[in-house]
């Protein structure tokens, strides 16, 4: 008889467990997080340990940005058999352990997660010896949707150094086959310099046939790249091979090494002459790359001269009436290192932005940006604009729009990634900012009447909160969120039902959607107020959507520990009138259990009664045919506040 007890004993705790179970994963589907943690822990507590509780609870506070306990139950999780896990879990558990700067468990659960899911995206270009930088530099610009695409007018010959100038894109490219010559270094023609037409509309860019740059005596036999032009458009600097008189052969120095120069060339009508070079150009070094500041008053360069940092430098001279330069200045260790830095490039914000080598990198040449220019007396690193402008290979040649558009943020850089048409390609680039607002008022749903003091969360598509606040004075709440996304909106208050809405934002930039929050009063005169509870037919057992409801009246009772109430149960006038009313007494006092069982002591509750039909609200009594809806109105409970 015993073992029978204890049996019927377990089936009932089971059976608890399950439902309590259900209701953590409602709340869960409706994004209370808290309410859906706290559940679990009970059902932990009852000895659920299974795999479906435990990665739960990891989600719940991952959504919440909550990495400890994230990665605590994520751990608790993982520690199951790893091929019976969904291998997301294991990813946000690193995601976890990054977040709190443990990165070489990371890099271990990194591992695992490469054999399960060799072909997923985020994986590519993984560092194992460097996972916390990596992951910095991998994720720059998750934020936002940077497009990047390789350019139809790239060949299988090298392509690079983009540079827009009144809708004409000038770059540097080996395609021109004609050349009796090739370079040594790359069995390929020696560089030219190329123009085309840009047509930039509203949505959509298109490119003309590229055709070389309008003057011969700019290209020759040997190497030409790397233009800057001029604000006013009549001056143009570019790099060159160092030619002697005829431009039919390279000087060397006495190394047997030739080295690249920096000249100018003047538009005259439609053609570019007057070619010269530039006073701090040598035969014994390289001078290139030049870039010019926003007001032209500053020419940059890279070079390799005597009493640089490393390999090539970055220099910079100021240009006095026009024809006049100072002496070359080293910009410094914020800015050089012992590698290679090259291709600088100064945005119309004085932004500077370079590639190099020497600062912590993806890979090779990584494009990086810096503020020095701005403040001089900055300190901050350069920063690398990681993925997806750098990769494992060579990332050179940055190019930002000028652009009076306030959203524009389009360039072009170039690089020998695997995957594109030739040795380098230019790719454009589209990290332009559509950001939209949802804003609104929250209100109490009976009267109208604003409702301050509102918690107001912004959940993403995959249920994380992304973003918490309070609505001020006036009820007012606003998010800034991102373009062709779904968002919900979770308002709560103590006291109130929550009120939720989903919104799915457009590709317009600036849109602004409104979308009031209406909640709901639990305390309405000297009641509780819930939704109707439900019940099984002919039963008293208090289902999921009944506890869902019921949480309403625990949640309630814990904001007020001094509250005392009493809950009665009503039924239709349908079955015999004394059966009802023991029904609805069964019921009422499983509606009490359920509170207790939920810590609401047993004191707090007077009594729980039911009174079957004897408190009809409509004309429904025995005999009196009535809809299932009339049916419906008298099937209640009432939650009495006796003491506050």
């Amino acid at each position: 008889m015993k073992t029978k007890f204890l049996i019927l004993i377990f089936a009932l705790s089971s059976t608890v467990m399950i439902a309590q179970e259900k209701l953590a994963d409602k709340f869960f589907d409706n994004y209370g997080y808290i309410k859906a943690t706290e559940l679990y822990q009970e059902v932990l507590k009852k000895g659920d340990t299974s795999l479906h509780v435990l990665t739960r609870l990891g989600d719940c506070y991952y959504n919440n940005s909550k990495s400890e306990k994230a990665a605590f139950w994520y751990d608790k999780a993982l520690k199951y058999d790893e091929k019976d896990i969904n291998p997301e879990y294991i990813y946000k558990h690193i995601q976890s352990l990054r977040s709190l700067g443990k990165y070489d468990e990371a890099d271990s659960w990194m591992k695992k997660f490469m054999e399960i899911q060799n072909n997923d995206s985020r994986i590519k270009g993984y560092n194992p010896e460097n996972i916390a930088k990596y992951n910095e530099l991998a994720n720059s610009e998750e934020n936002k949707l940077v497009k990047v695409q390789n350019l139809p007018f790239n060949t299988k010959y090298a392509d690079f150094g983009s540079y827009i100038h009144n809708g004409q894109l000038y770059f540097a490219s080996s395609r021109n086959t004609d050349k009796k010559k090739v370079y040594s270094w790359n069995q390929e023609p020696y560089l030219d310099i190329y123009q085309l037409k840009v047509d930039k509309k509203s949505d959509s860019v298109t490119y003309g046939t590229p055709n070389f740059l309008s003057a011969e005596s700019v290209n020759t036999d040997f190497h030409e790249a790397s233009i800057a032009i001029t604000n006013d458009g009549n001056t143009m600097y570019f790099t060159r091979d160092n030619v002697g008189k005829g431009h039919k052969k390279v000087k060397y120095d006495n190394k047997g090494t030739t080295h690249l120069k920096i000249y100018k060339a003047t538009l005259v009508d439609t053609l570019w002459t007057n070619i010269m070079e530039l006073p701090f150009n040598d035969d014994v070094f390289s001078t290139g790359h030049p870039a010019l500041s926003p007001d032209n008053k500053q020419l940059y360069f890279v070079s390799d001269r005597e009493g640089g940092l490393g390999n090539t430098d970055i220099y910079v001279v100021d240009i006095e009436g026009g024809n006049t330069y100072s002496e070359p200045r080293n910009l410094g260790e914020k800015i050089n290192t012992e590698g290679r830095e090259m291709f600088p490039f100064i945005a119309k914000d004085s932004t500077f932005y370079f590639s190099s080598d020497g600062h912590l990198n993806l890979g090779f040449l990584d494009i990086f940006k810096s503020n020095l220019l701005k403040d001089e007396d900055n300190e901050e690193q350069p920063e690398n604009l990681g993925a997806p402008y750098n990769s494992g290979y060579d990332d050179f040649a940055y190019f930002k729009n000028i652009s009076e558009e306030k959203n524009d943020h389009t360039g072009y850089f170039s690089s020998n990634r695997p995957d594109g048409k030739g040795s380098d390609d230019i790719y454009a680039f589209d990290a332009s900012f559509c950001e939209q607002i949802i804003k609104g008022i929250s209100r109490n749903q009976n009267d109208n009447e604003i409702l301050p003091g509102v918690t107001v969360k912004l959940i993403n598509e995959v249920g994380k909160v992304i973003s918490e606040i309070v609505t001020t004075e006036n009820g007012a709440y606003e998010f800034k969120v991102d373009c062709n996304k779904t968002y919900t909106i979770i308002g709560s208050k103590e006291d109130f039902k929550d009120d939720q809405k989903k919104i799915t934002t457009d590709n317009e930039h600036e849109k602004v959607t409104e979308a009031d929050l209406y909640l709901e009063p639990l305390l309405f005169e000297s009641q509780i107020v819930i939704n109707p509870i439900f019940f099984d037919f002919d039963k008293s057992n208090i289902r999921t959507d009944a506890q869902y409801e019921l949480e309403n009246i625990v949640d309630v009772m814990r904001a007020h520990p001094t509250m005392v109430i009493k809950i009665e149960a009503h039924t239709d006038s349908r079955g015999r009138d004394k059966y009802n009313e023991k029904l609805s007494d069964r019921r009422a006092k499983s509606t009490m259990d359920y509170i207790i069982s939920r810590g609401i002591a047993k004191e707090r509750i007077e009594s729980a009664i039911g009174y079957g039909e004897s408190q009809l609200l409509n004309k429904c009594s025995n005999g009196v045919k009535c809809t299932e809806a009339e049916h419906q109105e008298n099937r209640r409970s009432y939650f009495y506040i006796l003491k506050e």
